[in-house]
């Protein structure tokens, strides 16, 4: 009954890997502004696909022509987009070289993992955090991972100090000049303060979260780093990965989150 169709494994190797792009950009812009262009994109192409099969050559042609010049347009359109994609799958092979891949091992050759926290810091840190949200000090501290943040600990102030609880007091104290921006950390040193990020441009963000919550879903979303917020108006500490927010009910949790994030 379906001798006609000469479907070959190939084929299907081609539809499922078709179907993973388009799932892995939507869900790169899902929520954000891009989502619209991208439907009405998706609506051409089915349009053009309908009138290629009715033999309307006129206006298949006209589609052809208006989506091959749009093609640059929306590289420049989606440019945000395509740099967290690309971001992604570098974070993923960096992922998977820290586990032990054995042929990405051999090909990229051998792999240096960050340092893991201590438990020292972890108390400096996680103190500092619920002695911030007890008294209210607005906090975001980013964490790095893989990704290069040279350029954002340019737009602040070096420091280069060894982690403690009274210097990340005071960083954020609302009259010190450093407190408004972020502080870049790694596992063993605070690295830069009055630091600017990336602002999410996602639509579906909770009203009730300020500019700290999006500047840090901002950073996570394009780099591997993760980040934790202190909010200012209610106390509520946040863990950010991956762009999605995490609201922490205890301190506990915030150093079960740092630990496994430098596993």
């Amino acid at each position: 009954m379906f001798d006609f169709l000469n479907i070959s494994f190939i084929d299907i190797l081609d539809i499922l890997l078709v179907a993973v792009l388009i799932y892995e950009v939507y869900k790169l812009i899902r929520g954000t502004q891009a989502m619209s262009i991208f439907i009405a994109i998706i609506l051409l192409y089915a349009a053009r696909a309908i009138f290629d099969a009715l033999k309307m050559s006129l206006i298949t042609n006209i589609m052809d022509a208006v989506l091959g010049v749009g093609l640059i347009a929306l590289i420049v359109i989606f440019q945000p987009e395509i740099r967290r994609f690309l971001i992604r799958i570098g974070s993923e092979v960096f992922a998977a070289r820290k586990k032990g891949g054995g042929r990405l091992r051999k090909f990229f050759g051998k792999y240096t993992p960050a340092a893991q926290i201590s438990p020292a810091a972890l108390d400096e840190i996680t103190s500092a955090c619920w002695r911030m949200s007890e008294s209210k000090t607005g906090a975001l501290i980013v964490f790095k991972h893989s990704s290069n943040l040279d350029a954002v600990v340019e737009t602040g102030d070096r420091i280069d100090a060894a982690i403690h609880r009274r210097l990340l007091e005071n960083i954020f104290f609302k009259n010190s000049p450093l407190h408004d921006g972020a502080v870049v950390m790694t596992s063993e040193s605070i690295v830069a303060a009055r630091c600017t990020l990336p602002i999410s441009e996602k639509q579906d963000i909770n009203p009730r979260y300020g500019m700290r919550h999006r500047a840090a879903v901002g950073i996570t979303e394009t780099t591997d780093a993760e980040a934790v917020v202190v909010s200012e108006e209610t106390g509520e500490i946040s863990y950010v990965k991956d762009g999605e927010i995490r609201p922490l009910s205890s301190i506990t949790e915030l150093r079960i989150a740092l630990e496994n994030s430098y596993k």
